[in-house]
């Protein structure tokens, strides 16, 4: 034995418990202070490194404060596809009139039978795939829908428009989103820079979620006040969790322009449902164009996720937008909302399985299996539409009167409105399964019934009730 491990043996045993014990107080230290600045961290969850105001439209200066936040966001120049959705980048050769060199793919290229939908509007001209919201100005600027003339209005849902509203309304947003709703776009787009952005959702003072839209404020007054609640002040009112949804509601919805003036105005009166948009619309005899090859009174739904939304399972077991499309991520002793506003089957741990204790592939299958079914009824629906619109053009053809053909075209308008619902809306059924079948079942419906009267004077269409008469 060696002198080294004798002098070792020889040892008392108490220096090794005080060894032991020293290592032992540096670990619990180290546990202790790693506590101590997660603790601090989430006291002090960003440090305001510049002042943003009212007046702070840039989204990169609220990124110095909010850099984690900021740099999720920046990704939303990202394109890619899932199944069903999403934007695929296309090259494309610049011009003058469109300098863009990325676009996304045409969705009436896809799909001429939406040219025969819209014939007579500016959508038969130009309709492709969302891109993320870092395009949302540039596309809008570019679309070749201009070129037939659309109001400043638009700029609602596609630009950061707080900063130029108070400025056009001497301080009042609202007074200023009335004076930009009633200008054309292209002079409105003098008075906007940028997409989207911090100012448009959060209160740069707080940092709390805010709706900045004058429409969605008054939408939920009306909506609310149908259902017996007077006064509802949206940002008064709601809860932190309901707001994680109407931030996104402010423009994921329907929507149609009001008079000479374009006024914005959300159709909430009597509802959220398809059917209860459509009554409200009847009522205010509106219609967005007289199609070109019927002479219908045709309507063009927008982008209703909001209203589809509100019908399924994830709103009524009290899931936010933003818990699927802006997932909480953890950083540090922080939870930070992922800001890249994405397709939740491009982030399933994140978006799903925080909630769905089942693997990635089951998910994606699911999801992909309503979007299949959904786009599989789309398809008869549309087919359907498409064979009304021929029947009603040769009866014109043979001299049909106006009045004999007052019943097909209210059924193509009926039709054509609760089909555009669902393929407006951007989930391809994924945000309410069931309603979303349940509309294209009906528009079906209403389009062979449409056929039917043309064949018969007699005949008598029926209108499907309310889907919330069916719970009483």
């Amino acid at each position: 034995m060696s002198e080294n491990e004798k002098k070792q043996r020889s040892m008392p045993w108490y220096v090794g418990l005080a060894a032991a014990a020293t290592v032992a107080s540096v670990a619990v230290l180290a546990l202790l202070t790693n506590i101590f600045e997660r603790k601090a961290e989430a006291r002090n969850p960003f440090v305001r490194v510049v002042e943003v105001t009212e007046a702070t439209e840039d989204p990169a200066v609220w990124g110095r404060n909010f850099p984690h936040q900021y740099d999720t966001w920046l990704k939303t120049v990202d394109q890619e596809r899932t199944r069903f959705g999403g934007s695929e980048a296309l090259p494309r050769t610049p011009t003058e009139a469109d300098p863009r060199s990325i676009v996304a793919q045409s969705k009436i290229e896809e799909d001429p039978r939406l040219k025969t939908m819209w014939a007579g509007y500016a959508f038969s001209r130009d309709f492709r795939e969302e891109r993320g919201h870092a395009f949302m100005l540039e596309d809008q600027t570019f679309t070749e829908r201009q070129a037939v003339g659309q109001p400043g209005t638009c700029a609602n849902c596609h630009a950061s428009t707080v900063v130029a509203w108070r400025e056009l309304g001497d301080g009042d947003l609202t007074r200023g989103f009335e004076a930009m709703n009633g200008m054309p776009y292209m002079e409105a787009r003098t008075h906007l820079e940028y997409a989207v952005g911090c100012i448009d959702c959060h209160d740069p003072e707080t940092m709390e979620l805010r709706v900045t839209r004058p429409a969605f404020v008054e939408g939920m007054a009306a909506l609310k006040a149908g259902q017996g609640v007077e006064d509802y002040d949206v940002n008064r009112d709601a809860t932190r969790q309901e707001m994680r949804s109407y931030v996104c509601g402010q423009c994921h919805v329907e929507y149609y322009f009001r008079g000479a003036e374009k006024r914005l105005v959300y159709p909430w009166a009597n509802g959220l449902e398809v059917e209860a948009i459509y009554d409200y619309y009847q009522a205010a005899d509106f219609k967005d164009w007289t199609h070109a090859q019927t002479g219908a009174a045709a309507l063009k739904a927008q982008h209703p996720e909001f209203e589809m939304f509100t019908r399924g399972i994830h709103a009524r077991s009290g899931v936010s937008c933003a818990d699927c499309h802006m997932p909480y991520q953890r950083m540090g002793a922080q939870k930070v909302s992922n800001h890249q506003v994405q397709s939740p089957l491009l982030n399933v741990q994140a978006s799903c399985q925080s909630c769905h204790n089942l693997p990635e592939y089951e998910i994606i299958d699911r999801a992909e299996t309503i979007q299949a079914h959904t786009f599989r009824m789309r398809n008869q629906a549309m087919d359907a539409l498409m064979e009304l619109i021929a029947d009603i053009e040769a009866a014109r053809a043979d001299g049909t009167s106006d009045t004999r053909l007052a019943t097909a075209l209210e059924m193509q308008r009926r039709s054509q409105f609760y089909l555009d619902f669902v393929e407006a809306e951007n989930s391809t059924g994924f945000h309410a399964p069931q309603e979303a079948t349940r509309i294209l079942g009906e528009a079906l419906d209403y389009a062979r019934q449409g056929q039917l009267a043309l064949r018969d004077a007699t005949f008598q269409v029926r209108i499907a009730p309310p889907s919330n008469a069916l719970k009483q």
